[in-house]
């Protein structure tokens, strides 16, 4: 049986399935329930300084983005950090470790950028024996205005200086959480580690306007008539925070630093693909607050159960395991050649390939009447270029398939002979091929 016991920078979990400092955190009642349901560990809702408390908007605080059966897809939201007072979060941090030992609990911390009030908050954070702290420069709205969250996370420097701070006035462990509102993310992940950072968790929300209401030409959500930007999270943004997370997992500067993955999972298979990216353990929110806690039942049954058919028998030999097949284009094979090809016996004569190829492609699925009245598609591999187009809009899964030519293989297309290995710098038809690398060019190996 697989064991899916994990150990993230010394904090021990019985599972990898976290929840993520969010409103399922901000109370004991919540957490509770969530260990009860079987979470591994939970990242407790934001914490600010003592002082006048924090002040949420009473009207909407979500948007929400549905697919046609009104699947929620992306969640839009404008809720600050806790608006419970500091010393009420803390009492219950201490009682949930006391009768929860065996679970994970990490507390997401949110203060202006000063060494005093980090020293300050730590002291009494340490006292409810949590397992560790996340520093929230993340959050794009609200805070970011007060000089806090992300407006933290999109200096590298300030980054830098924060966690050392923290590494300076705590003992716990500091995992560091990125905001994706950056044009690098390898940079802020290479400032937490300057500062010690023992980890880095990531992706907090991205900044976003969810739409505009029609009758009222309001953008949404609005309170009393006006809007504001918000942080978008769910299933939407998965492949952004995929790439972010395998970003830093194969940057030399930070291969080696433990990720706690976030963003849009909702099942084991989307957590395995965190693992295999980079990440030691994932954190999940819109998944929970769509579908409630007992999501975590099948995550954990469908892991181990996964885990069991492959022979693996911890979590930590998932992790990165995906990261070798991973580069930049210029390392991709270009002598590598597939074709499309249909099922006639699956297909059901939609014509969705055939209209998306003849428009937006290469012209290369053509259509034949046949005598019964009904329509043959094929492809016509002298105009393919195996770009998947067809495959991606087809409603018929299984349907076309993209099949490799065989090595000496000769391409229709170009009539060149299929086989060899060259990528885009060994090119040929590429000027810079033996020209020296410039100054802008950036390559990760």
């Amino acid at each position: 049986m697989a064991d899916l016991r994990v150990d993230f920078v010394g904090i021990k979990a019985p599972n990898p399935f976290w929840l993520a400092s969010a409103p399922p955190t901000d109370k004991k009642v919540n957490v509770v329930r969530a260990y009860e349901a079987g979470w591994g560990g939970v990242v407790w809702k934001t914490l600010g300084e003592d002082g006048p408390a924090v002040v949420n908007v009473s009207g909407p605080r979500y948007g929400v983005w549905h697919g046609p059966d009104r699947r929620v897809l992306g969640l839009n939201n404008i809720e600050l950090i806790t608006d419970r007072p500091l010393e009420v979060n803390l009492r219950e941090i201490k009682e949930v470790k006391r009768d929860w030992p065996d679970r994970a609990l990490v507390v997401s911390l949110m203060v202006p950028c000063v060494e005093e009030s980090w020293k300050a908050i730590l002291k009494r954070v340490e006292e409810t024996e949590a397992d560790g702290i996340e520093l929230n420069f993340g959050c794009p709205h609200g805070m970011s205005e007060r000089g806090m969250g992300a407006a933290v996370g999109q200096v590298p420097e300030y980054v830098e200086m924060v966690t050392r701070w923290c590494k300076q006035h705590s003992r716990m462990p500091v995992i560091v959480k990125l905001t994706p509102n950056i044009s690098d993310i390898r940079k802020p992940a290479e400032a937490a580690k300057r500062g010690g950072a023992d980890a880095v968790s990531l992706i907090n929300t991205i900044n976003s306007v969810m739409g505009v209401d029609l009758d009222t030409l309001t953008p949404f959500p609005s309170t009393d008539g006006m809007a504001t930007h918000g942080g978008y999270c769910g299933p939407a943004v998965k492949p952004i925070a995929l790439n972010m997370v395998s970003e830093i997992a194969r940057n030399p500067a930070t291969a080696d630093l433990p990720i706690s993955g976030i963003g849009g999972i909702e099942t084991w298979r989307d957590a395995v693909e965190y693992l295999a990216l980079g990440a030691s353990a994932v954190q999940v929110c819109t998944a929970a607050m769509t579908y409630g806690f007992k999501i975590v039942e099948d995550m954990i049954t469908g892991l181990s159960e996964w885990m069991d058919a492959r022979g693996l028998t911890e979590v930590r030999q998932i992790t990165r395991s995906a990261i070798p097949k991973l580069t930049d284009w210029q390392h991709l094979n270009l002598d590598y050649v597939v074709k499309a090809k249909i099922d006639e016996a699956a297909c059901i004569e939609c014509g969705r390939c055939h209209i998306a190829c003849e428009d937006t492609s290469h012209q290369a699925i053509r259509v034949e009447p046949m005598a019964n009245g009904k329509r043959r598609f094929f492809v016509d591999d002298k105009d393919c270029v195996g770009c998947n187009l067809c495959v991606s809009v087809c409603p018929v899964a299984g349907c076309i398939s993209l099949d490799p030519l065989p090595e000496g293989a000769v391409d229709p297309r170009t009539g060149l002979t299929v086989g060899g290995k060259r990528t885009w710098l060994e090119h040929p038809n590429n000027p810079l091929a033996t020209a020296p690398r410039g100054p802008m060019a950036v390559h990760h190996d």
